[in-house]
């Protein structure tokens, strides 16, 4: 089985359309210039709307607006991520590429990174959030409250829960049912994201993978460790965000054997979620690292 990447996927599409939205038109040279706190690649001044009421952790709308504004407090709460079936975006995506994870150190120990330049094998991918109903798994994830492509490398779905205290993954499935097909279950739930989250925040889980990969039975645990290690700003193809970088790292193990690391960088603004999201190569090392395994960023 191709080994699913970490949490980062849930929080991009959680931007749903709001990224997709027409320019606020405006010119700027700088984030502060715009009203929705970001200054698009192109010099317009972007959007900052969701497409649809914030949804709340029982699946239903709080009835609001849908309008969620960066109050750049550096806190990102549920709210400010509204995660809900039907969202997309665009992003561009890069496989094995080559891009160092550090950027740029700024003499307030902030750092800037850079992900709006082409990258060699660059392709825009509409990502999607999508409903259980009806979905062959479903049965089997009553407390799921979308579903979502773990890769571009791959068409697994992760299966995802939203509650008070942030996401989970309840599982990994094929998108269809047969002979061959894939479905895992978490016990517990991987914790992919608690909130609210800041500067220093930390949250990790051990779960117990079970079921089966392309039919054949698997059983090993699976432990994330996340912390929110850098502040700064990322700029990416669709605009430049002030954000906090998410460092997840994935450790799976077969008994007291470890059979798999990755690392996985993901940077979150506040109202869009996750702007750009890094994966290593397995078992990388380094604290930051420029052979990646997926490079994703936020595209017009």
């Amino acid at each position: 089985m191709s080994s699913p990447r970490s949490w980062a996927f849930v929080l991009q599409c959680s931007i749903g359309a709001a990224a997709c939205g027409s320019s606020g038109g405006t010119t700027c040279t700088s984030d502060d210039q715009c009203p929705s706190h970001f200054c698009r690649v192109d010099g317009t001044c972007g959007p900052a709307t969701t497409d649809a009421p914030a949804a709340r952790p029982d699946g239903g709308s709080d009835g609001s607006s849908g309008v969620c504004t960066p109050n750049m407090d550096g806190t990102i709460t549920l709210a400010e991520l509204p995660l809900a079936a039907g969202r997309s975006a665009k992003f561009r995506i890069a496989t094995n590429a080559t891009w160092n994870t550090a950027g740029t150190s700024n003499t307030d120990g902030s750092r800037d990174w850079d992900l709006s330049g082409q990258l060699s094998g660059d392709a825009d991918h509409t990502l999607a959030l999508s409903a259980p109903t009806g979905a062959w798994w479903a049965g089997d994830f009553p407390g799921a409250t979308y579903s979502a492509v773990l890769s571009a490398s791959s068409n697994l779905l992760g299966v995802f829960a939203i509650d008070a205290t942030g996401v989970t993954l309840l599982g990994v499935v094929s998108p269809n049912a047969g002979s061959t097909k894939t479905e895992l279950s978490y016990a517990p739930p991987a914790r992919i994201l608690s909130v609210p989250f800041m500067a220093g925040s930390t949250w990790s889980s051990t779960s117990t993978v079970t079921g089966t990969a392309d039919a054949v039975p698997v059983d090993y645990d699976e432990t994330y460790d996340s912390s929110v290690d850098e502040v700064g700003t990322m700029k990416t193809p669709y605009g430049s965000f002030p954000v906090l970088r998410v460092a997840t790292n994935l450790t799976r193990t077969e008994g007291v054997v470890t059979v798999l690391t990755t690392k996985t960088f993901s940077w979150t603004a506040e109202c869009f979620g996750a702007v750009a999201t890094v994966q290593s190569q397995s078992n990388e090392t380094g604290t930051e690292f420029s052979n990646d395994a997926e490079v994703e960023r936020l595209a017009p």
